[in-house]
């Protein structure tokens, strides 16, 4: 029969220690006959008696003497690791490894970062700055921040928020090609592409009329640029090399 051996070593130590079922009953808030079968099947189990019992005392067996000893260091070591990881959720501590776009480590994550300290100052934080997907377990990374849908079903992803997306070119590359007024207009520009570091498929513009039931459009056009990470995509459309979507933020 199967029994909870951490609550029977427990109530064993209790009884030792308080050299009574009644007393130990009372103290450990339990009926004395489920102090008594806890008792019997933890011997039961050890296949040894721990206590000698008679009509007017108890006494530990050389057995139940050895036993008393390694369970009560046990039993301090668990209270010690429960307290430990207790105090680790009340007060985070220790490395915490982050990957997060360059971009976005500059503008909004490094800036926050003394706040965050400040409030848990036993942690110690490594920033990585990459717009590549990212192993976590084999690079040893606990979080990543990144923009768009998670595919990964083995991850477990919060969103943090939104940005708005807004479709901009640099002034002299307007001035050349125009203005677009109207989504056909597009046909007629190109634009600095943004691409995937892991697969290399190049990702289309996305527009969406206001409206809760509005659909996504998706257009694609040839590029004299392309880039795979948020500041050199920047950069290209800055320079005049084509249209370019980024989320609308104050470092934009």
């Amino acid at each position: 029969m199967a029994i909870d051996r951490l609550k029977a070593m427990e109530v064993f130590v209790c009884v030792a220690e308080l050299g009574s079922f009644t007393q130990a009953a009372d103290a450990l808030s339990m009926p004395k006959p489920t102090v008594s079968v806890l008792v019997r099947d933890l011997e039961t189990h050890l296949g040894v008696r721990l206590l000698n019992r008679t009509t007017r005392r108890l006494s530990l067996t050389p057995d139940g003497v050895a036993y008393l000893e390694r369970a009560n260091l046990l039993l301090r070591e668990i209270s010690e690791l429960e307290t430990q990881v207790r105090g680790a959720v009340v007060t985070p501590a220790g490395r915490l490894r982050v990957d997060v776009p360059a971009a976005f480590g500059r503008h909004v994550l490094m800036p926050a970062l003394p706040e965050f300290l400040e409030r848990y100052p036993e942690i110690n934080i490594e920033v990585g700055s990459t717009d590549r997907p990212v192993d976590l377990v084999r690079e040893g990374v606990d979080c990543v921040v990144r923009g768009g849908n998670v595919f990964d079903e083995s991850l477990v992803a919060k969103k943090l928020g939104a940005m708005e997306v807004i479709t901009c070119a640099a002034p002299y590359y307007l001035a050349e090609f125009g203005t677009p007024k109207k989504l056909s207009d597009l046909e007629k520009h190109i634009f600095v592409n943004y691409f995937s570091a892991k697969t290399g498929r190049i990702f289309s513009f996305e527009f969406k009329a206001s409206g809760r039931d509005a659909v996504m459009q998706e257009i694609s056009r040839p590029h004299r640029v392309a880039a795979n990470d948020a500041d050199s995509y920047l950069a290209a459309g800055i320079a005049g090399m084509g249209m370019m979507q980024v989320p609308m933020t104050r470092f934009v």
